[in-house]
């Protein structure tokens, strides 16, 4: 066994002994984790800077856009962000041991749907280092070990995190493998966490680009929850407000560009008013965005900095200040549009028309669908949920932000007084 095997077979075995204890752990115990944690985050905000400063200063040498360096930035709001992020998961319910259904059957016997850990989840992200916090959380929160592996990008940012979520766990005596990360940048650590470590590891949550997501996917002998693309969709529809569609619009593309839940096409009904195509395509090369337009776009306008569309501008992710822009007949062909390019992520339609929002809320199969609303709102903490580790646009298990409860799963509890069965 090479030393990276050996690694990783040693945090594996550390996270199943450590998982067995967490279950245990009552809401009070992991609570009084997720506060210490956050404390700390506050008290090393000047270390935490400084490691981020350190990364930031590498990526930008090998030369990564300003979309990469976005996501993998920390200032002082997102510090507090992530150390509030902690905060608010504590004040969630405990999901471990909440009974979701009961029954009486005729004999008597009383049956239980009751909520556990999954066990071991392991968490392969890249860029972002506050996903570190969030999901070092939200597996303490139900109850789950986790195993971390950040991208090499991150890692000193990474590890000053991870060491904020130690000094949490010590503070509240819960032991330090509850929360792992993988300690080196080698990408065989990320070989044997999809493929050695099935003893181990219950789950894989990847978040990242598509290259990183089609691989755990394609390769991870583990169930995975997660999504490969963000091709997010905004439709102005005729009966649209015409300075509420110019907000969402506008919010949901460019608020933060490099976010899973940035809009990456804007459709606009054919029927809509020309001079609201032609506000909304300004707008949006006003503020830096460029535009790439359908033949339908382009003919109401004299500009010659849109674009032409082209057919794959219509399937991509842009992660950027890029939008496609066009036509559709209606609702029905919004509809139509978002099944065949849409990646089932998150969709927002703007209208006044009831009827025409509740057409598209139920016909759009996305894991997240809105209306009057920004894509951007596709975030565990808008939700509510305190914070998520991913959008999931699975069918099984979870779908859309994956937060506290989505890391659980269930076993039934049945009571009798002695009951057996017939023959």
């Amino acid at each position: 066994m090479n030393e990276i095997a050996a690694l990783m077979q040693t945090m594996g075995r550390a996270a199943v002994a450590a998982a067995a204890l967490l279950a245990r752990a009552d809401a009070a115990t992991k609570n009084r984790a997720l506060r210490a944690a956050a404390t700390a985050i506050r008290a090393q905000r000047p270390q935490l800077i400084e490691a981020n400063a350190a990364d930031l200063a590498a990526a930008r040498a090998a030369g990564l856009g300003a979309a990469l360096l976005d996501r993998l930035q920390l200032n002082e709001q997102r510090i507090e962000a992530m150390a509030a992020g902690l905060e608010d998961v504590a004040k969630l319910p405990d999901p471990i041991g909440a009974v979701v259904a009961e029954w009486t059957r005729p004999n008597m016997l009383h049956i239980q749907r009751v909520l556990v850990p999954l066990g071991v989840v392991g968490i392969i992200y890249e860029s972002r280092p506050n996903v570190t916090a969030d999901a070092g959380a939200l597996c303490l929160k139900s109850g789950n070990a986790s195993i971390l592996r950040g991208g090499s990008e991150s890692g000193r940012s990474n590890a000053a995190i991870h060491a904020c979520l130690r000094a949490g766990l010590a503070a509240a005596g819960l032991g330090a493998d509850c929360i792992q990360l993988v300690p080196t940048a080698d990408r065989a650590a990320v070989g044997e966490m999809l493929g050695g470590m099935q003893d181990y590891i219950d789950v894989l949550v990847p978040r990242g680009g598509r290259s990183l997501v089609a691989r755990v996917q394609a390769e991870a002998r583990v169930p995975v929850i997660g999504h490969l693309e963000g091709n997010c969709h905004v439709y102005v529809d005729r009966d649209a407000d015409a300075q509420m569609a110019l907000s969402i619009v506008l919010n949901s593309k460019l608020r933060r560009t490099g976010v899973c839940g940035a809009a990456e096409t804007l459709l606009i009904d054919r029927a809509a008013p020309p001079a609201m195509v032609q506000s909304l395509v300004s707008a949006l090369l006003e503020a830096g965005c460029e535009v790439r337009a359908d033949a339908g776009v382009r003919s109401l306008l004299n500009n010659a900095r849109v674009r032409e569309a082209v057919e794959q501008d219509w399937y991509t992710e842009f992660l950027d200040a890029i939008i496609a822009v066009g036509l559709v007949d209606g609702v029905d062909g919004a509809i139509a549009h978002i099944a065949r390019y849409g990646s089932a992520h998150t969709e927002s339609i703007v209208t006044a028309n009831a009827a025409t929002a509740e057409r598209f809320l139920a016909r759009v199969d996305s894991a997240i669908v809105l209306h009057n609303a920004s894509t951007q709102f596709a975030d565990g903490g808008e939700f509510g949920m305190g914070a998520e580790i991913g959008i999931s646009t699975d069918r099984f298990h979870a779908r859309g932000p994956v937060g506290v409860e989505q890391l659980t799963s269930y076993k039934y509890v049945v009571r009798g007084s002695g009951q057996v069965r017939p023959g």
